[in-house]
């Protein structure tokens, strides 16, 4: 990969798990670690995890981070990965979740969040100058609308809205959503990304239960890459 790091800046959306992780480290390489922002955005989860999980791949790779708190939005949805919810997040695949949905998203779906910290994304881009917003959305989640802002076609209607709503100054960048959760592992493996760093399950535990959907999706992207889990080594 050539050492010419192109003439702009990007902010990130960063959660700490594998998919925002291999978008940074897609960022930095491509922009110079100076010219590249984290944003986390908490909205009322389960657990503090994630958060810690960014701010160590953050220190890692020396880019400016920024954290907002969009807890309040949520707080009358019931999905069970809030700290609110009285439903039980799954033990099971998405691909079994999906079966029982009747096309409707899984109840691990936080109600348009991609759109909320996209649009959030937006207003902090343009303060701050940054000419695209990355985020880590793949094929795996849009599969049966598990996770509808996940799709090809949520991410056009984001990007046309927020390009034009920029004044044509922002643009949103989604390298893997024609990918499967193998391929950004495959991606990110080539980057060097950190993986030990990540957290990806929905529980809050010392280690990931292997048992909820993003477990489950992220073993198995791991081992068709024929390599071992670096968080789990």
């Amino acid at each position: 990969m050539s050492d010419r790091k192109e003439n702009k800046r990007a902010l990130v959306l960063s959660s700490g798990g594998v998919d925002s992780t291999t978008c940074l480290a897609l960022a930095v390489s491509k922009y110079g670690k100076e010219n590249v922002t984290a944003l986390e955005i908490s909205y009322g989860q389960k657990h503090t995890k994630e958060r810690e999980a960014s701010v160590n791949v953050c220190r890692h790779y020396g880019v400016e981070f920024i954290e907002l708190d969009l807890k309040k939005i949520f707080e009358y949805s019931n999905c069970s990965l809030l700290e609110h919810s009285t439903e039980e997040i799954p033990e099971e695949s998405y691909d079994e979740q999906i079966k029982k949905t009747d096309g409707k998203p899984v109840s691990t779906y936080v109600p348009f969040r991609n759109g909320l910290f996209l649009s959030t994304a937006a207003s902090i881009a343009i303060s701050k100058d940054c000419d695209v917003i990355y985020y880590g959305i793949h094929r795996d989640d849009a599969a049966g609308s598990a996770y509808p802002d996940c799709s090809d076609e949520f991410n056009q209607a984001m990007s046309q809205a927020i390009y034009l709503g920029s004044g044509k100054q922002v643009e949103i960048v989604a390298p893997f959503v024609d990918m499967n959760k193998a391929g950004v592992v495959k991606t990110g493996l080539e980057l060097g990304a950190p993986y030990e760093l990540t957290w990806s399950c929905y529980e809050g535990g010392e280690k990931p239960c292997g048992k909820c959907g993003t477990c489950i999706d992220r073993a198995r992207a791991f081992a068709e890459n024929g390599v071992k889990d670096p968080a789990l080594v």
